[in-house]
């Protein structure tokens, strides 16, 4: 009789490379080491939400400020401040900013942003040199009434949206100056 009693197919065994064991010391460092990652990744959690979660929020549509009385409002543009409540990732803050609103030909109420579109100086209205005209003391550059470059600058003012109500001017998003294109 065969000393073999399995009648399954054999392997060949190759008793010339030692069998790969794992060490007590290796068993430890690798436990040990994962042990510590698990343990380390509780306080990474709450660390990783908190830089990326302003990124995760939506975006709300501007609010309006309500910025001076409709009577108030002339032809010939004024420079009116305000304050916005702004918040930047987890700072919130109430800069004043600045408009100069006017009313046009037809009458209807505009208001413009006085950054310079050249190298971000502020604009004033009727300076001597331009009468009648937005200018930028930094470097000449002067606009009309309704915002256009005339000199200088390579885009028109930046204008706000507006909105009549209740006998106020509020005054909501920024955007590209619409009236002279």
């Amino acid at each position: 009789m065969s000393e073999n009693k399995d009648q399954g197919t054999q392997y060949p065994v190759d008793e010339t490379s030692p069998k790969r064991e794992m060490s007590r010391r290796q068993f430890l460092s690798y436990a040990l080491g994962g042990t510590t990652a698990f343990m380390a990744m509780g306080p990474m959690i709450p660390m990783l939400r908190f830089a990326v979660d302003p990124i995760l929020q939506t975006k709300g549509e501007a609010d309006w400020v309500k910025v001076v009385e409709e009577s108030k409002i002339q032809s010939e543009p004024q420079s009116f401040k305000f304050q916005v409540q702004q918040v930047d990732g987890w700072y919130e803050s109430t800069p004043t900013l600045e408009a100069w609103i006017a009313k046009d030909d037809s009458g209807n109420i505009f208001a413009l942003n006085p950054t310079c579109k050249h190298l971000g100086c502020t604009v004033n209205w009727n300076n001597p040199k331009f009468p009648n005209q937005y200018y930028c003391p930094c470097h000449d550059a002067h606009y009309t009434k309704e915002g256009k470059n005339l000199a200088v600058a390579p885009a028109p003012l930046d204008q706000y949206e507006v909105k009549i109500e209740g006998g106020f001017v509020y005054l909501g998003k920024l955007h590209p100056n619409e009236i002279v294109k």
